[in-house]
This record gives C-alpha cells, structure tokens and sequence, in this order.
C-alpha cells in the first residue's frame, strides 16, 4: 500500500471516529458527544451498535498492518467501552469521557509513525492488562471459596 493511500485511510478513520466520539458539540457546555454516546442510550442494542462501528476501525487497523499488541489494546478499549457503556447512566457518562474510537486511531497512528517503539509500550500494556485479569480471577476464587466455606459452616451449625 502506497504513502497516499495509507494517508487517505488514516483522514477517513480520523474523521469516522470523529463522529463517533465527538463529533456533536453540546450548547453552553464545552462537552462534545459523538454517534456511540447517543446510540448508548439504547439499552443493550444501542452499546452492541457502537461497538460494531467500532470494529471498522479495528479492521482497517489489521489492513494496516498494525502490530497483534496494539490491535490487542485497541479491541480493550472497544470491550471496555461496550462494557462500561452497558451500565445504565453511569455507562452513558463513560461514554462521554471515554472515546474509545479516537483512542484507537490515535493507537493506529502511533504504531505507524514509530512501529518498534508502540510496539514495547503496546506489550507492556497487555502485560499489565494480563496481570490484572489474573488479579481478578485469584480475587474471585478467593471470594468464593470464602463464600463457600462460610455456607459450609452454616450448614454445619443448623
């Protein structure tokens, strides 16, 4: 793929995730919202849409040929922004502040003007990203082998 091209690629996916995110200024407030925070207020379908949308950026990201670790931090943004997204209210202001699809570009664009060194910063990131999903699930197993203890001793008393 051509420099023009690419650069034609990266002023469509700016300006998708533009709309996405930002693209509609609300009066009297510095806040901008874009199409994601609007579809949110649907619930469930509405953060499911957006984050399909989403997606076209993600492809066009592998098109690019973007390295597996950024492409892994870009498709976190979009499952937190999903997740959050579907929490009523608090999931709507998330989407405000969060703008997942100008994070990603932004991830795109860094990746491609210096591969090796997004690169590192993109692996240490899925590496605290792991850690923290392994944290969980111990924090989990902790809590329900407690629970679980604690039913026993119940049971056990009656």
């Amino acid at each position: 793929m051509n420099t023009e091209e690419r650069a034609a690629r990266l002023r469509r996916l700016r300006r998708f995730a533009h709309w996405l995110d930002d693209g509609i200024g609300l009066p009297g407030t510095p806040l901008r919202v874009g199409l994601d925070p609007i579809l949110g207020l649907v619930p469930g379908a509405g953060d499911a849409a957006g984050a399909l949308l989403a997606a076209w950026i993600l492809v066009e990201a592998a098109r690019l040929r973007a390295s597996r670790s950024t492409l892994s931090r870009m498709v976190s943004n979009v499952a937190l922004d999903a997740l959050v997204g579907a929490i009523p209210l608090l999931g709507d202001v998330f989407d405000v502040v969060w703008k997942s699809n100008v994070r990603n570009v932004a991830l795109l664009e860094r990746h491609l003007a210096d591969p090796a060194r997004a690169g590192q910063a993109d692996l240490r990131f899925v590496a605290l990203l792991c850690g923290g999903v392994l944290v969980f699930c111990g924090a989990l197993a902790a809590a329900g082998t407690f629970l679980v203890a604690a039913l026993i001793r119940f049971v056990a008393g009656l």
